[in-house]
């Protein structure tokens, strides 16, 4: 975490947003404990159901419905809407099951997480990818996902910056 600040403030600077789902504010409160988080991060919302993650993040309904929220395509969607939804430069996603769900035959937690990145209103990059947290409570399965998509953040722009 040390190292994104630093990363997000390089030229050309960067700005932040995040949506959540299954993290539940977690990735929001690691971005913000960063001394100097306010120079980069605009904000971030919990969209928890789909009607939030579709009249706040502009997610497709109909597709989203099918896969109950959980999908790599949900994830994108959810963190072009934290980009479009805040003005930011850089969002990410996550969204995913926190335990395991008979109704929805999943075994094992797991979580998609996404992260966007648009330069004067194009998209300029959308990854994602997929967390499993097998054996994992609900508040590990949370930790390890806000975590990992951190991470991903970080390895992006190091990448990025080259």
């Amino acid at each position: 975490m040390i190292e994104l600040k630093p990363l997000m403030l390089q030229k050309p600077r960067l700005t932040l947003a995040v949506a959540e789902s299954l993290t539940s504010g977690q990735v929001q409160a690691r971005v913000g404990a960063i001394s100097g988080a306010s120079e980069f991060f605009l904000g971030g919302i919990t969209a928890y159901t789909l009607e939030e993650k579709v009249a706040h993040l502009g997610v497709n309904r109909a597709a989203a419905k099918r896969v109950n929220c959980v999908s790599a395509a949900v994830a994108r969607e959810m963190a072009l809407g934290a980009c479009r939804l805040f003005g930011s430069d850089l969002g990410l996603a996550t969204t995913g099951y926190a335990e395991p769900s008979v109704k929805s035959k999943v075994a094992q937690p797991f979580a998609w997480w996404a992260l966007a990145q648009v330069r004067r209103g194009r998209t300029v990059a959308l990854c994602s990818g997929r967390v499993e947290c097998p054996g994992a409570t609900r508040v590990e399965t949370q930790i390890i996902v806000a975590a990992a998509v951190l991470a991903e953040l970080t390895e992006y722009l190091r990448q990025w910056r080259g």
